[in-house]
């Protein structure tokens, strides 16, 4: 695990211990790791809700039909095969 160094003024610093007592965290390490996963999640949120509004805006809907997906399955195995056909020597 890689060891990264923050300064803080100490209203901040007295801010985290202040979170760090009232939300449970055993040390400040803890505290940074929850704040950077939270902010990792929202980047994710915020990309999956980009590509899904590109989806909508992308053309024309197709109903997803038991066929549409057995049809999608189909297509699928068939450019696996063929990526797997162009791998072997």
């Amino acid at each position: 695990m890689a060891t990264v160094t923050i300064s803080l003024p100490d209203s901040l610093k007295a801010f985290v211990e202040s979170q760090m007592a009232s939300k449970g965290y055993g040390n400040v390490s803890e505290y940074f790791r929850g704040l950077v996963r939270d902010a990792q999640e929202r980047e994710n949120e915020a990309r999956l809700e980009a590509l899904l509004l590109e989806g909508l805006a992308s053309g024309n809907a197709v109903e997803a039909t038991p066929a549409f997906w057995s049809d999608l399955r189909k297509e699928a195995a068939q450019l696996l095969a063929a990526q797997s056909n162009k791998k072997s020597p």
